[in-house]
């Protein structure tokens, strides 16, 4: 029993969910939504920028060791001070 798959028409999506209609009403709904909440509550929000500035110190430090491993792995240098910010050159 063959089956040939040539005969039958394949419905080819070029530009996936965020080309879609339904995409582009959900990006104008949030928005609008955002515009709303922004005009509504931006003397709310004004007095917690102080913390979210404290709060975005350790979370960067957090996310941007992620690449190297952490604080341990800090190898491959030799013991004249390479890569510890150190310069060998003065005396």
């Amino acid at each position: 029993m063959t089956h040939d798959h040539a005969s039958h028409p394949q419905s080819v999506q070029t530009g996936g969910f965020w080309r879609s209609r339904y995409a582009i009403g959900l990006l104008v709904f949030g928005a609008v939504a955002g515009y709303f909440l922004w005009t509504e509550h931006r003397a709310h929000l004004a007095q917690w920028w102080p913390y979210a500035f404290l709060l975005a110190c350790p979370l960067m430090h957090v996310f941007m060791h992620k690449g190297h491993g952490g604080h341990g792995g800090h190898g491959g240098g030799s013991a004249t001070g390479q890569g510890t910010g150190q310069n060998s050159d003065r005396g």
